[in-house]
């Protein structure tokens, strides 16, 4: 038998807490990148081990960072003075009995695809310099492949939640619309790498959104903020058709701009992201799993985005805790908010958590005992059923960012 249990809390679910903050970083922002491109590489690597071995050899490429070049942002186009480097980091296996997967020629073919797939004004010939630091690994870590049951390669929990609040579900809906195809051939100038953060009190909301603006498009400042408004109205009327209990929404687009100072006043980019001269991204500090940062929730420090999906629970246990939540807040009664949490311990199966938690918020009057067993029966069935998650999870079914 599984190590299952089961508490009620007795407090107010998160969306109808006094004050709410969520934030998501968009596809172009320096760590979605960096978490992005790391995690198709394992999957790539996954679909080479598979072809060239038969099965998922160790890896973890979850430790990339992206180092910021240097531009010079100007009304009608500006230009790049020094290219960005992505760093591709940790381990992976190279050799196995004289057969050999090319680790760093798939990491950067793999990069290049993504960013010619998603930031549009990046060329993976001059914009950027590919650094591959992927070591072999551990022996001892290695060496879990190695036999007949894989078991975790690390004592880490994971947790998840559900129901996504209102918040947190414009918040993904807001940046979502702003990178979609649709809107990108309405609006060119909006760059990639947009953030939105999410404030609410009560039942108002404050969006404040950056928005990386292309200065290609942009020939004037009177063009810029001209842009800006029309921008801001469209947006406006987007969230509005999405609220449902949120009475207010405020939306503010970069806060930083001032009119008449020129180009300093204004969020210029060259190519639509602000790695190329301003920040740089690293795996990890971006988005959870689920795609938001909600301040209000429990989250675990881990990176997903990377690790191997066969052994790595720092990823299995945070994505499975997130999918077990939603079921459970789907299928079974009276269930207004839940939480997931899984533990593991290094070299035990992965289908057999130290402890599988479930925290529940029940509807008034609603005793624990009464859906203790469906609850129960959900955990179980979707932990006996994690090495079809995990297969699912190594070709790339699952956002992990």
């Amino acid at each position: 038998m599984r190590n299952i249990i089961l508490e009620s809390l007795s407090r107010i679910p998160v969306g109808e807490q006094q004050v709410e903050l969520v934030e998501r970083k968009g596809v172009g922002h320096p760590d979605s990148i960096c978490d992005a491109i790391m995690e198709a590489i394992s999957v790539e690597l996954c679909r080479a081990y598979l072809d060239t071995f038969g099965r998922i050899l160790h890896h973890n490429i979850d430790k990339g960072l992206l180092v910021a070049g240097r531009t010079a942002p100007r009304l009608g186009g500006g230009t790049v003075e020094e290219p960005m480097r992505l760093v591709f980091g940790d381990r992976a296996i190279y050799e196995v009995q004289g057969k050999r997967v090319p680790v760093g020629d798939i990491a950067e073919a793999t990069a290049k695809a993504w960013l010619r797939s998603n930031l549009r004004f990046v060329d993976v010939e001059e914009h950027i310099v590919f650094q591959n630091e992927i070591k072999p690994g551990s022996p001892e870590l290695t060496d879990i492949f190695e036999r007949e049951v894989i078991g975790a390669n690390d004592t880490s929990a994971g947790v998840g939640y559900a129901p996504l609040t209102e918040t947190e579900k414009l918040v993904l809906a807001t940046e979502r619309h702003l990178n979609s195809t649709a809107f990108k051939a309405a609006y060119p100038e909006v760059g990639e790498d947009i953030k939105v953060m999410g404030y609410r009190h009560d039942h108002e909301l404050m969006l404040t959104v950056a928005i990386a603006f292309v200065d290609r498009f942009i020939p004037t400042e009177e063009a810029y903020f001209e842009r800006k408004a029309a921008i801001q109205a469209e947006l406006e009327e987007f969230v509005a058709r999405h609220q449902h209990t949120i009475e207010k929404v405020t939306v503010n687009i970069n806060t930083l701009d001032v009119p008449g100072r020129g180009e300093g006043g204004m969020y210029l980019t060259v190519l639509g992201t602000s790695a190329e001269g301003g920040d740089c991204g690293q795996v990890g500090r971006g988005n959870k799993v689920n795609g938001v940062i909600a301040l209000n929730r429990p989250m675990s420090t881990e990176a997903a985005a990377g690790k191997n999906p066969v052994s790595h629970v720092g990823k299995i246990y945070n994505l499975l805790s997130h999918s077990i939540a939603e079921k459970v807040y789907k299928t079974v009664p009276g269930i207004r908010e839940v939480y997931i949490w899984l533990c593991s311990q290094i070299g035990h199966p992965i289908d057999q958590p130290l402890i599988a938690s479930a925290q529940l918020i029940l509807e008034p009057g609603l005793e624990l005992e009464a859906v203790r067993g469906d609850v129960e029966a959900v955990i179980e069935n979707e932990l006996a059923g994690i090495y079809d998650f995990t297969d699912r999870l190594a070709r790339g079914e699952f956002m992990v960012w």
